[in-house]
């Protein structure tokens, strides 16, 4: 383990510019993943119930109108 530590110590937080590089990067990752897995949640909680369900609905009583 100690072996591990040191590679990773000496690759990422000796260089105070990789290690910036590292939490920037670090946390671009993990917004893009939270973004994703929170909007595949709200989807799947409100289906039948959003505007991209139910728009065909409408557009065509829209068009029966005309």
């Amino acid at each position: 383990m100690p072996g591990m530590l040191g590679t990773v110590y000496n690759a990422v937080l000796r260089s105070n510019t990789t290690m910036l590089f590292a939490v920037f990067g670090s946390a671009f990752g993990i917004q893009i993943a939270f973004d994703t897995g929170s909007e595949k949640i709200w989807n799947t909680l409100n289906k039948g119930r959003q505007w991209k369900d139910i728009k065909q609905k409408y557009m065509e009583a829209a068009e029966d109108d005309e």
